[in-house]
C-alpha cells in the first residue's frame, strides 16, 4: 500500500463479491475485507444437472409475458420447460446471452436480444435484471450469515469480462450494473470491471504445487472430485470461517505458491482462459519485488468457448434429420430443444482421448413424437437412411456416438484455440515462455487439455488449477481486495484528440485547410495520447496543453476519440471514433487573463475505464468526463 489516504478508503467495504458472469455459467464469491485469506464460493443451487457438478448456474434467464423478471438460472430453465407448448411462447427465455456483447460491432443501449420465441427485448435490461439477481441472492447469502440485514453500501462488487472484448462492451457492463444498482456515476469506484485472464493469474499466483496438475508430469485427469467439499490442498478451514454449511469455503494462503516461487524477474508465462463463449489468451510478465504483473502482449483470443462444441452437435443432427426440420423443432418445441442440449452437455463431460464405450444420448419424446409428424417417417429410418456412420440408433431410444464421432465435434473448436496458441507464441514479444496456465470451464475437457500439452508441452510446462472452472471468480475476489497488483496494462485502442494545427504546405492536405481571422490552420488534426499496444501504467495520466484558436473563446470543446490503428493522422479517417467531449465553459472569468490562454488536458489510463480533464490553468476551472464508447 502506497499511503495511509488509500486505506482508510479501502476500509469503506466490508466484503468484497465478485460475480463471474459467464456465456454458458454464472456464479459469485465474495471474501470479508478482515478475513482475506477466505475466499466463500456461494451455496449450491437447487436443480443442479446430473453429470455436471460445479459452483455455478446456467445464465439463463426466464421473463413473463409482461416482460417482468421471473427467474434465473436452473430455476429459470426448469420453470419453461415444464410450461405448457401453448403457454411457453408467451414467456420470453435467453440463455448464452453473453456472447451478443462480443459479436455486436456497433454495440449501444438501444442494442436488442432475442428471446427463444423470437421476441426482442433490450440487451440492458436483461444484462441489469441478470445482475440484480446475483446482487440479491449474495446480499441475502451474506445477511443469512451475519444474521443482520447487510447493505449494498457495504459491499465492493468486481464483475469479470473478458479481456478481448472491445470498450464499448466494457462501458455496457459498467452501465447494466449501475441499472442494477450495485453502483452508480456517483460512486464508480464501488464497481471494478476486472479481465478474466487477469483474474486467474492472480488466483494462479497463490497456487500451491498440490493446488494443480502439471500436465508435464501426468496424465490429464479432470482435475475436480465432487466428494471434497474443499480443494484437497486447503486444510480444512476451522468451524467459524465455514459458519454456512452449504457455503464453501477456499483459504488462500497469504504467501506466493511454489510454482510461483520458480519465476524469477522478467519470466512470462501465458493464462488461456477458455470459457463457454470465448478463449481469452494473455502474457504476463513478473516484476519482483512486489511480484506485480505487467501485460507483455495485447489480449487475443476470439469466439471459440465450448459452445462451438455445442454449434458442431446441432450441425450434426441437421445432417442427419434435415435442417428444415432442426429449425422447425426449435421454434415448436423450444424447451425440448433445451433438453436435448442439456443431454448433450452431460455427454459432452464425458469425452476423453482414451474413451472406447460409445456415448448414449437421450433424445426427447417429443423430437422423436415431431419428428414423425413432420416427415412421415421414424427417426429410427433417418438415421438408417443418413450417411453419418459415427452414429446409431439404439433400441433404448438414444442416439449412440463412437468417441470418434463426439471427438470429431471437438476438433474444430480446439484447432482454433491451438492455431491462435501458435500465432501468439510466435510474436516477437512471446520468447521464452515458462508456463501456460489453463483455465476457465473449457479447461476442464481432457480433450482441449492433452491438444495444448501436446503442442506447446515441449515449449513451457502446461498447468492446470484444480477448481478450474472457479479459477476466475476466486481471482476476481483477490482483485477486488486489492486492486493494484496489476501494474501495466497495454491499451487495446488509440487515443487523441481532434485539434486544429498551423497550415504547412506539403505536410498538410490542401482539403484540410481553414482560414480564420488571416490565420491558415489545419483542421481535423488528431493529436495522439497514447497508442494501441503501448503500456500504460496504472493510473498513468498524459497530459498535453493547447490553446483557444481565438483568445476571446468563451466556450472551449475538446473532442476525445479513439482507433484500432497505430498511426492516425487525422478524425476523419476510417476506424475513428468520438468517445468523449469535454466542454470547458469559461464565462464569467475576469478580463485580466493573460493573451495566450493555456487550456491542459489530461488523460488518465490503466483502469477498464479511461478518465479525461481539462482545466484553464489562468483560473483553474475544470472539467471531467469519462470516455464513452456507447452514446456518441
Amino acid at each position: 500500500k502506497d499511503s495511509d489516504a488509500d486505506d482508510a478508503v479501502e476500509q469503506l467495504f466490508l466484503v468484497v463479491v465478485a460475480i463471474d458472469f459467464g456465456t454458458t455459467s454464472s456464479g459469485y464469491a465474495y471474501s470479508f475485507t478482515k478475513e482475506p485469506e477466505c475466499i466463500h464460493v456461494m451455496r449450491r443451487w437447487e436443480g443442479g444437472d446430473p453429470g455436471v457438478s460445479n459452483q455455478k448456474t446456467p445464465t439463463t434467464i426466464l421473463l413473463t409475458p409482461e416482460r417482468k423478471f421471473h427467474s434465473f438460472g436452473y430455476a429459470a430453465r426448469d420453470f419453461y420447460h415444464d410450461l405448457d407448448p401453448t403457454e411457453s411462447k408467451h414467456w420470453l427465455y435467453f440463455e448464452k446471452f453473453k456472447m451478443k456483447l462480443h459479436t455486436t460491432g456497433n454495440l449501444t443501449m438501444e442494442t436488442d436480444l432475442t428471446a427463444a420465441n423470437g421476441k426482442k427485448v433490450k440487451a440492458l435490461e436483461i444484462f441489469a435484471y441478470a445482475l440484480q439477481f446475483f446482487k440479491e441472492q449474495a446480499l441475502k447469502e451474506l445477511s443469512d450469515q451475519g444474521g443482520s440485514d447487510f447493505e449494498n453500501t457495504e459491499v465492493r462488487w468486481v464483475i469479470t469480462v473478458p479481456a478481448i472484448w472491445k470498450q464499448p462492451a466494457k462501458q455496457f457492463m459498467r452501465q447494466a450494473a449501475y441499472k442494477a444498482g450495485m453502483a452508480s456515476p456517483e460512486n464508480p469506484e464501488q464497481l471494478i470491471i476486472a479481465l478474466e485472464p487477469e483474474a486467474a493469474s492472480i488466483y494462479c499466483r497463490k497456487l500451491r504445487l498440490h493446488q494443480m496438475i502439471d500436465l508435464s508430469s501426468r496424465a490429464p485427469v479432470n482435475g475436480y472430485s465432487p466428494s471434497d467439499t474443499i480443494g484437497t490442498g486447503f486444510t480444512q478451514a476451522k468451524e467459524h470461517v465455514r459458519r454456512n454449511r452449504q457455503s464453501r469455503t477456499f483459504l488462500v494462503e497469504n504467501v506466493i505458491g511454489e510454482i510461483w516461487s520458480e519465476l524469477e524477474e522478467g519470466d512470462r508465462y501465458i493464462v488461456v482462459d477458455s470459457g463457454g463463449g470465448t478463449v481469452d489468451i494473455t502474457v504476463h510478465q513478473i516484476r519482483l519485488p512486489e511480484g506485480h504483473l505487467k501485460e507483455l502482449y495485447k489480449a487475443t483470443g476470439g469466439p471459440y468457448g465450448s459452445l462451438g462444441v455445442d454449434y458442431e452437435f446441432e450441425k450434426l443432427l441437421c445432417k442427419i434429420f434435415g435442417e428444415d426440420f432442426i429449425e422447425q423443432f426449435k421454434i415448436k418445441r423450444p424447451a425440448a430443444w433445451v433438453d436435448l442440449m442439456i443431454a448433450f452437455e452431460s455427454r459432452k463431460r464425458a469425452a476423453a482421448p482414451d474413451r472406447t464405450n460409445p456415448l448414449n444420448i437421450t433424445l426427447p419424446f417429443s423430437f422423436i413424437d415431431y419428428y414423425k409428424k413432420f416427415r412421415g417417417h421414424s427417426v429410427e429410418h433417418a438415421l438408417r437412411k443418413s450417411n453419418v456412420d459415427f452414429v446409431k440408433w439404439s433400441s433404448q431410444g438414444m442416439l449412440r456416438m463412437s468417441p470418434d464421432a463426439m471427438n470429431a465435434l471437438f476438433k474444430p473448436t480446439i484447432d482454433q484455440i491451438v492455431q491462435h496458441l501458435s500465432d501468439v507464441f510466435d510474436k516477437p514479444e512471446v520468447t521464452n515462455v515458462k508456463f501456460l496456465f489453463l483455465v476457465g470451464g473449457f479447461a476442464e475437457s481432457p480433450l482441449l487439455q492433452q491438444a495444448v500439452q501436446s503442442a506447446f508441452g515441449s515449449r513451457c510446462r502446461v498447468i492446470i488449477p484444480q477448481d478450474v472452472g472457479l479459477t476466475i471468480l476466486k481471482g476476481a475476489v483477490l482483485f477486488g481486495l486489492d486492486p493494484a497488483v496489476i501494474k501495466v496494462r497495454r491499451s487495446p485502442l488509440t487515443y487523441g484528440v481532434g485539434v486544429l494545427n498551423r497550415f504547412v504546405e506539403g505536410k498538410h492536405p490542401p482539403e484540410k485547410l481553414l482560414i480564420k481571422d488571416g490565420t491558415r490552420w489545419c483542421t481535423d488534426v488528431f493529436d495522439k495520447f497514447i497508442s494501441a499496444d503501448q503500456s500504460v501504467a496504472l493510473g498513468e495520466t498524459v497530459a498535453r496543453s493547447y490553446t483557444p484558436a481565438k483568445p476571446s473563446q468563451l466556450v472551449i470543446v475538446i473532442n476525445i476519440y479513439s482507433s484500432e490503428q497505430d498511426n492516425v493522422s487525422f478524425i476523419t479517417e476510417p476506424g475513428v471514433k468520438k468517445c468523449g467531449t469535454l466542454r470547458l465553459d469559461l464565462t464569467g472569468t475576469d478580463a485580466s487573463v493573460p493573451s495566450r490562454r493555456e487550456i491542459k488536458t489530461l488523460m488518465q489510463f490503466g483502469d477498464t475505464e479511461i478518465k479525461a480533464m481539462a482545466i484553464d490553468v489562468a483560473t483553474s476551472k475544470s472539467v471531467k468526463v469519462g470516455i464513452d464508447f456507447l452514446n456518441y
